[in-house]
């Protein structure tokens, strides 16, 4: 699949429907999701700056946009990038960042208004910018731009605040909305109320697919979820043979035939 025919197949999945797209650290997980079946894959910061013995958003531009270079070149669909907060406080910067995600291959991209070194949402006037200056060059790349309010995810829990930050992303040009850490179906259903698809991030507990895609939610993903369930193996397993001289049988394998055809 071309680069552009990725990104034109990541906007028809918008279009209707509700679909999945499991978040992947790595090349190989990437091509082990797309082997299941899975017919988008999203990069996730956290799990990417794990994978690099890292903390969350302490990983550089650089460093995501090769992350994708290698994603975008392991896989035959469409590649959506966690770009945080594109890495720039200007919108200049922002738009440096699309731009290179754009080269990279991606088929689409976020920007949240979480600014972590302020420890603070930016202003939404600032936010609205910043959403512009993505849209734009996402736009001139056939691009979907999701836009994030990261209210949930930073102790703010007014779901009215929420609304007013997409509606006003919307309006900036973003083609798809998100509000990480909700996870009930009516608030769900009132963000879908804005109008653009709507991406809602599943984690224990939360709604399932089914319930979620009844109720006009477009689009699913897991964050670094899949990453902790690889990662929580592994530590099993490892203190398993340390405590044990063994290694943990009842711990699932990959199938060797299904690794064998995503990674020829």
């Amino acid at each position: 699949m071309t680069v552009t025919d990725a990104r034109a197949e990541f906007r028809r999945l918008h279009g209707s429907g509700c679909f999945v797209m499991p978040n992947a650290p790595d090349a190989g997980s990437a091509r082990l999701l797309a082997a299941v079946g899975a017919t988008a894959v999203a990069t996730t910061s956290s799990g990417f700056a794990a994978t690099l013995g890292r903390r969350d958003m302490t990983v550089t531009r650089d460093e995501l946009v090769a992350h994708v270079r290698a994603l975008c070149a392991a896989v035959t669909v469409p590649v959506s990038v966690d770009a945080e907060r594109c890495f720039a406080d200007d919108t200049a910067g922002v738009a440096d960042t699309v731009e290179r995600l754009a080269a990279a291959g991606a088929a689409g991209c976020s920007i949240e208004d979480w600014d972590p070194v302020a420890g603070r949402i930016d202003p939404i006037e600032r936010s609205v910018e910043r959403v512009v200056a993505a849209a734009g060059v996402a736009h001139a790349h056939g691009m979907v731009l999701t836009a994030r309010c990261e209210h949930h995810l930073r102790g703010i829990d007014d779901l009215d605040a929420t609304l007013r930050r997409l509606e006003a992303y919307r309006d900036a040009g973003a083609d798809a909305l998100f509000a990480p850490g909700l996870r009930d179906l009516e608030s769900a259903a009132r963000i879908v109320a804005v109008g653009l698809p709507v991406n809602v991030l599943v984690l224990p507990g939360a709604p399932t697919v089914a319930e979620l895609a009844a109720v006009g939610v477009r689009r699913i993903s897991v964050g670094g979820m899949l990453t902790w369930t690889m990662y929580g193996a592994l530590v099993a397993n490892a203190r398993h043979l340390l405590d044990h001289g063994t290694l943990d049988a009842s711990l699932p394998l990959v199938d060797r035939a299904l690794m064998s055809d995503a990674f020829a």
